[in-house]
């Protein structure tokens, strides 16, 4: 059995329409019992309801669950619970978190996983399924490598909880891995062009993107950095968040942006989704200075988040679920990504 938890968010909406058109049957669940209720009644679901912090309650919710997709964020506020609770109840566990805290919390209970049984696959949709699956086939290409490059040009809006994670990391560093470790840079450290296969140049910066953490449990590759292609007004306010932090962080200016949050629109709407595209790019280096290259291109990220996670989703539910913790290619091959519908993939020959 499948319950989905946060269903009746943006994504979760998007999550359960995904299921539905696969042919299943998910279990509904999520804190606001009158919300789930007439979300699974509208599509003649079970739901159950439960707080993330009762733990009573999230134990009486997941009784029979097999897998749970878990898209009720921001992640660093709900990982923790959701994971112990699957311990408990030897429930694989995937979300779609793209924090690199998450990833990093739910590798340090790979013993704990493997113990029980169970699947941890954080990050199962947009961040980070293309870009980890990229990552990959790129150190397949060339195991030597020594440094990885990934970046992602997504195109179309953010959801009212995309933004809310954002506004809880105003004024936090960036972060890249350098000799196998995790370090702190700052915001907009650096900026490159990049060809996203349009033969068009474009700048793209740093950002503590979720692969920072994953791409080195795929790849064992010690260097990784992660780019975005971004509008200059944007990097240039990212740069100012640098001094500007403390007032970023600031309790009064946090509750001020998270009331705009709020009177946006959900997200993007499905004619926004279906003109969308995500574009993906990623490079690795040898220390000879051999490279390898190579795109991705897909439907918008909230579609591909969508579709990617129900996938994942299934092959958990058919058996195949890799005790431990996992990244996307770790448990499935870097081809997975291949296996979602409107994603394909170009090679650029080695040098």
């Amino acid at each position: 059995m499948l319950l989905i938890y946060g269903s009746t968010g943006y994504t979760g909406r998007l999550i359960v329409a995904e299921a539905l058109a696969r042919g299943l049957r998910p279990v509904l669940a999520g804190r606001n019992a009158e919300a789930v209720q007439m979300q699974a009644q509208s599509l003649g679901l079970e739901w159950r309801a439960a707080r993330i912090d009762d733990a009573v309650a999230l134990d009486a919710a997941l009784a029979g669950a097999t897998v749970v997709l878990h898209c009720a964020g921001p992640f660093a506020h709900t990982w923790r619970e959701m994971s112990d609770v699957c311990l408990r109840q030897r429930t694989h566990y995937l979300d779609i978190t793209g924090e690199i805290t998450v990833f990093e919390g739910l590798a340090a209970r790979d013993a704990e996983a493997r113990a029980a049984g169970i699947m941890l696959l954080p990050g199962a949709g947009f961040d980070v399924v293309p870009s980890d699956c990229l990552a990959a086939h790129l150190a397949r290409r060339l195991p030597n490598a020594e440094r990885l490059a990934l970046a992602f040009r997504a195109l179309g809006g953010a959801s009212r909880g995309t933004l809310t994670t954002m506004v809880e990391n105003l004024g936090a560093p960036g972060a890249v891995r350098r000799a196998g470790r995790i370090v702190a840079v700052p915001q907009a450290w650096r900026t490159r062009r990049i060809d996203f296969g349009d033969g068009k140049l474009r700048d793209a910066t740093t950002i503590p993107w979720g692969d920072v953490s994953t791409a080195f449990y795929s790849t064992g590759i010690p260097n990784i950095e992660v780019y975005v292609s971004m509008r200059p007004v944007v990097r240039r306010a990212a740069i100012a968040s640098r001094w500007l932090g403390p007032v970023l962080r600031s309790g009064i200016v946090r509750r001020l942006l998270v009331a705009w949050v709020r009177n946006r629109s959900p997200g993007p709407s499905e004619t926004e989704r279906e003109r969308a595209a995500s574009l993906l790019w990623g490079e690795a280096v040898a220390a000879s200075g051999q490279r390898a290259e190579a795109r991705l291109r897909g439907p918008s990220g909230y579609t591909l988040t969508a579709r990617a996670a129900v996938h994942l989703a299934v092959r958990a539910l058919e058996g195949d679920a890799p005790p431990g913790f996992q990244t996307p290619s770790r448990a499935y091959g870097p081809d997975v990504i291949l296996e979602i519908p409107g994603v394909t993939r170009t090679d650029v020959p080695s040098t």
